[in-house]
Parts: C-alpha cells; sequence; structure tokens
C-alpha cells in the first residue's frame, strides 16, 4: 500500500534510473488508457470503499502502492537503457497481478510513449539468455532487422526470437497464459 511513489536501490547508474522512472510512467499510461487489466481485487481499498462496498476505477491501482524496485548485486555498478521493456514487464506485473514467464528474456529501451528502441550487445545477452536456458526472448525491432546475422545459429535454433516495436507487443508476450 501507499501513495504512488517508486523508489530505486542497488548501485543504479543515472540512465538506468531514468529508464525505471519511464517505465513506471508507461504502465501507468497503459493502465489509464485501459491497455493494461487490472483485477479489481489487487486495488487496496479505504475502510469506507470497503463498507459501502464501492467500486475503485483501475486507475486507482498506482496511486495506492508505493513500488520499491531494486536490482541485486549493490556492489555491482549498472546502467544503461537496455533494461526498459524487463522493467516495464516487472511493474506491470506487480500492479496487475499477472505472473511474467520466467523463460522468457527480454531487452529493449523504452521511451515515454511505448517505443521500443534498440539496444547494444544483443548478441553477448542473446547467447548468456540461450546458456540459461532460455527458449523466449524478445529484442527490439531495429536489432532484429540489423543484427540478427551475428547471432549464432545454435542460438537462433534454440531461442524463438520475436521482435518487437512497442510495449503492447512485449505484454502480449511476457505474461504467464
Amino acid at each position: 500500500k501507499g501513495k504512488g511513489a517508486l523508489q530505486l536501490t542497488g548501485s543504479l547508474g543515472e540512465v538506468m534510473k531514468e529508464s525505471v522512472r519511464i517505465a513506471h510512467s508507461v504502465v501507468k499510461i497503459l493502465i489509464d488508457q485501459k491497455k493494461l487489466d487490472i483485477d479489481a481485487s489487487v486495488i487496496p481499498k479505504t475502510l469506507k470503499e470497503r463498507e459501502e462496498k464501492i467500486n475503485v476505477d483501475p486507475s486507482e491501482v498506482y496511486k495506492r502502492y508505493d513500488l520499491h524496485i531494486h536490482v541485486p548485486e549493490g556492489a555491482t555498478p549498472k546502467d544503461g537503457p537496455s533494461a526498459g521493456i524487463t522493467m516495464v514487464s516487472a511493474i506491470a506485473s506487480i500492479l496487475s497481478n499477472k505472473k511474467v514467464d520466467n523463460k522468457v528474456a527480454m531487452t529493449g529501451e523504452v521511451t515515454l510513449t511505448g517505443k521500443v528502441l534498440p539496444i547494444g550487445g544483443l548478441k553477448e545477452k542473446l547467447i548468456a539468455a540461450y546458456k540459461a536456458g532460455v527458449r523466449k526472448a524478445l529484442i527490439p525491432l531495429k536489432n532484429y532487422e540489423r543484427d540478427l546475422d551475428d547471432i549464432p545459429n545454435e542460438v537462433k535454433d534454440n531461442i524463438k526470437i520475436i521482435a518487437v516495436s512497442n510495449v503492447d507487443e512485449v505484454l502480449k508476450e511476457v505474461f504467464v497464459k
């Protein structure tokens, strides 16, 4: 419960902090636009709302929770925007009570309008995902178009690589069905 505050911990660089704040704003926009379904049971209600059985608008969900995003291994500095779609997915999961499929890897910077932008180091990220047992990876459309030839065939043969251009496409792929 809370008032909609966002707290960040764990040796995050300025770019990553900005990325988390953008992700938080993007999820708020998705909720307001009714693009992210919110189960009414996850919205904390006041005593009066409970007693009088008042329905609460789903957009209230992000105003009634404080979020604390912690990126582990605090001694290890982390920076960059490439976890943007991961942060959107995590925040959307928390507020909607939908579980993210833990066999899905994802990378991509996110804009305030929900567009997914390209990232660097795609080859290394997909190889690491493959070694970790991931079977589906979401990557920015631009990276898919320009970098897929650089990815080893063994990785491409074993991971379903999905190109995404906006957060709506991301959220259609990440939640457990």
